[in-house]
């Protein structure tokens, strides 16, 4: 039987940490980055006699999650001890939802190749982090920092609707995206933010049963994931092909091998015994409390990418790659305010910007330089006081060393020559010194002028006014 007989199925657990300035049931700080175990207390490093008090923004933020993905928010909530003992957990269980999440039945909607899919969300609920094993990497052990641990998380699981590791790509992104807008994570994947369990099996096409399916822990780099889920379900096809059973179990993914290894046996529900939490009360929801965070939801990424398309009247595949990134979408708000000019200001972001931030491997959000920076750029381009061509240096100076692009163009030397003596004798240099393009040109070939033109901006390492060069050009291979 052939690979194109099996179908993949894939079903996420994103883990996503709120962004409130204290933990989830006490006040200790969540700031990132600090020192081992200097943000901890007595309730998260759970003392004998400690209780938790619920904080009542993680439920305020939860709720907007649910919200913006079309969830149904419960009136009537709890919390439940999921029982588990792991080094870095110091209660021997974490504070959960098991039965009654604060929201269930949502949705969202992804798009590949103009192709629009649902992806069913069967709940979100939240609960509490663990701390983190920092491993000696020379074998010495582990030692464990309880900075993290009871920094508030939501877990939103979806339903198993994904059929493809680009399908879990776009929903992981979609879910980021529609949570930065939100401003309840700032999902920074490289701190642990927002992470994801990844459910994988496989079946037949046609078969109505799943396939066994495993899992791979917290991972949070979408090249990984989508790397992961590729090879995953290739393995378990060759286990089928090769007349073996999947065993349901939690692997670890190894980045540097690119393989999957098995960790331990996957547990099920009952394996956590779940049961309501003593030491917390219920969570009752009113019409109007819940009423309240709706109309106050802010603009969400699908509605202002409708709004450029028709505000701005940029194309549809660049409202929604400046969409898809909250800061991208801020950053061209911001610029466009200053400069004016919608298509410059999205080119500029999706073009050059974009290319920098995948050769860096950095996020939009680790930016360094302002909006008003990138519109002063803009504004000297179209001034004429810099090319485009200097403008692709001054912007990677401002990735550099981020200040005024004025102050760039000076210390450089990058002011564009428009002067017309000046360049009048660059274009007589260069006509000089390329007879066969002048025949070229003379015999219909348009290429020709365009090669001169990059002569021309060569000689002068790009400082010359290209619409002055273009049409000096003409003039003198017109005559």
């Amino acid at each position: 039987m052939s690979r194109e007989d099996y179908e993949i199925v894939i079903g996420l657990e994103v883990h996503a940490e709120l962004s409130t300035k204290t933990k989830i049931f006490c006040n200790c700080s969540t700031e990132f980055g600090a020192d081992p175990n200097t943000h901890v207390c007595p309730v998260c490093m759970a003392m004998p006699g400690t209780l938790p008090v619920l904080n009542e923004k993680v439920v305020e933020y939860a709720v907007k999650a649910g919200l913006a993905t079309g969830c149904e928010i419960s009136r009537d909530s709890k919390n439940d001890r999921k029982n588990y003992f792991y080094p870095d957990l110091p209660k021997s269980y974490q504070i959960s939802q098991f039965d009654k999440p604060l929201c269930e039945h949502g949705k969202v909607e992804i798009e590949e190749d103009g192709e629009k899919k649902i992806i069913g969300i069967t709940r979100i609920h939240i609960e509490e982090d663990a701390g983190k094993l920092n491993h000696n990497e020379f074998g010495g052990g582990s030692l464990v920092d309880l900075n993290r641990a009871g920094v508030p998380l939501i877990e939103i699981v979806s339903e198993p609707d994904m059929r493809s590791a680009k399908d879990a790509e776009n929903y992981l992104k979609k879910i980021k995206s529609i949570l930065e807008y939100i401003e309840v994570s700032d999902c920074k994947m490289q701190e642990g933010s927002l992470r994801a369990d990844v459910n994988v099996s496989v079946r037949k096409k046609g078969a109505k049963e799943f396939g066994t399916r495993t899992e791979m822990k917290n991972m949070n780099s979408f090249r990984s994931i989508v790397r992961a889920i590729e090879y995953e379900s290739e393995r378990q096809i060759d286990v089928l092909e090769d007349g073996g059973i999947i065993t349901q179990e939690t692997l670890r993914w190894d980045d540097v091998s690119g393989k999957t290894f098995t960790m331990r046996d996957k547990e099920d529900a009952q394996d956590y015994r779940y049961f309501p939490e003593p030491d917390l009360v219920a969570i009752r929801l009113s019409e109007e409390y819940i009423e309240n965070i709706k109309n106050n939801l802010p603009e969400l990424p699908e509605s202002r990418k409708e709004r450029y398309l028709k505000e701005y009247n940029l194309s549809e595949k660049d409202s929604k790659m400046l969409t898809a990134s909250k800061y991208l979408s801020n950053m061209f708000e911001q610029a466009l305010a200053i400069c004016g000019n919608a298509k410059a200001v999205a080119n500029w972001l999706l073009s050059d910007v974009s290319r920098i931030l995948n050769e860096k491997e950095i996020e939009p959000d680790q930016i360094p330089f302002t909006a008003e920076q990138l519109a002063k750029m803009i504004e000297l381009i179209e001034k004429g006081t810099i090319s485009s061509a200097i403008g692709k240096k001054v912007l990677e100076e401002l990735f550099e060393n981020p200040r005024n692009p004025e102050e760039i163009i000076k210390e450089k030397g990058w002011i564009q020559i428009s002067d017309e003596g000046a360049i009048k004798e660059v274009v007589a240099k260069i006509l000089q010194n390329n007879p066969q393009s002048i025949a070229d040109f003379k015999a219909g070939k348009d290429r020709a002028l365009g090669f001169l033109v990059g002569q021309a901006m060569k000689e002068t390492k790009g400082k010359a006014n290209p619409q002055m060069l273009n049409k000096m050009f003409l003039e003198e291979l017109n005559k």
